[in-house]
């Protein structure tokens, strides 16, 4: 593997001096690849527009196609971050109107491309900003492969499509999980639910791995419930990435009621529990279960 810096017309970023990301990966067969810390682009999913492409300026590499707004990314610099920081340089996507739904990344040793696969939850218009665009459109999903499409974009879609109807939610019986941990929980119950939803919010920031959720890709965020009953309740912890219950009575009826309210919008919904009369009753309105040590693996 060698690194080239870009000749004269190449990508560059739009602002400011380039970056050292900013070069080519050459293979030993010739191959070469943008990024010399990998590269990312964004899959932002409007649920009435469909999907954000970049129509790229016919002198860049594999011009007059279609692909997603993205690029090399940063030394040190995560795949989620890479993709919006260069979706918002190159299309003006504000970072605050996308919710991240789940990476597929393509590695292939020597360089490694990151999909981020985004819902709007804001709709915006996009810019162009970048000398790389002819045009940025909104295209449904069902015409994207209509389009003349980057070769890697191409060979990516099939997979990216299929997974595009997966939304994942967890729900966290929260004195359970508490329960299996035996580190004085039960002289501050309020404090070992804070503890919980703190760590449970890192998780649903850096995302799970998707072989631990059973799905394809490479790495989803799902929706991260947790339901809090008796003392737990207390609690003055929140975070704006998990969404929390606060049961009135019991914390299993609750737990069946937020699941039952999740089973339909989405899929898969796990309940993260070890009772198993709990077990029995969210199963059999069509959400599965994991017990507390496969959340607990997660959080590490």
């Amino acid at each position: 593997m060698t690194i080239e810096p870009p000749a004269a017309g190449e990508p560059r970023r739009p602002h400011g001096p380039r970056d050292p990301g900013d070069a080519w990966v050459v293979a030993p067969t010739g191959e070469r690849y943008w990024g010399r810390f990998g590269a990312a682009g964004l899959l932002a999913l409007d649920a009435e527009r469909g999907v954000l492409l970049q129509h790229r300026v016919s002198w860049s590499h594999f011009g007059d196609t279609w692909a997603l707004p993205g690029g090399a990314r940063h030394e040190n610099e995560s795949a989620r971050d890479g993709a919006l920081r260069e979706s918002g340089e190159e299309a003006g996507v504000p970072e605050d109107a996308v919710q991240a739904r789940f990476e597929s990344v393509l590695d292939l040793g020597i360089w490694t491309y990151t999909t981020l696969v985004a819902d709007v939850t804001s709709p915006f218009e996009p810019v162009i900003s970048d000398p790389e665009s002819v045009a940025l459109e909104w295209v449904p999903v069902d015409e994207v492969e209509s389009r003349p499409l980057h070769p890697g974009f191409a060979a990516a879609w099939p997979a990216l499509r299929s997974a595009l109807s997966v939304r994942p939610a967890v729900v966290v019986d929260v004195a359970n999980v508490m329960g299996s941990v035996p580190d004085g929980w039960w002289k501050d119950r309020a404090g070992a639910a804070g503890r919980l939803l703190t760590r449970l919010s890192a998780l649903a920031s850096k995302g799970m791995d998707a072989e631990a959720l059973g799905l394809s890709a490479t790495r989803w965020f799902p929706f991260v419930a947790a339901v809090l009953e008796g003392d737990a309740r207390a609690t003055d912890v929140d975070h704006d990435l998990v969404a929390v219950w606060r049961a009135s009575g019991s914390g299993d009826d609750e737990i069946v009621r937020v699941t039952s309210k999740l089973v339909g919008s989405w899929d898969p919904v796990i309940v993260v529990t070890s009772d198993r009369g709990l077990t029995e009753r969210v199963e059999a309105l069509g959400a599965s279960v994991r017990g507390t040590r496969w959340l607990l693996d997660q959080l590490g």
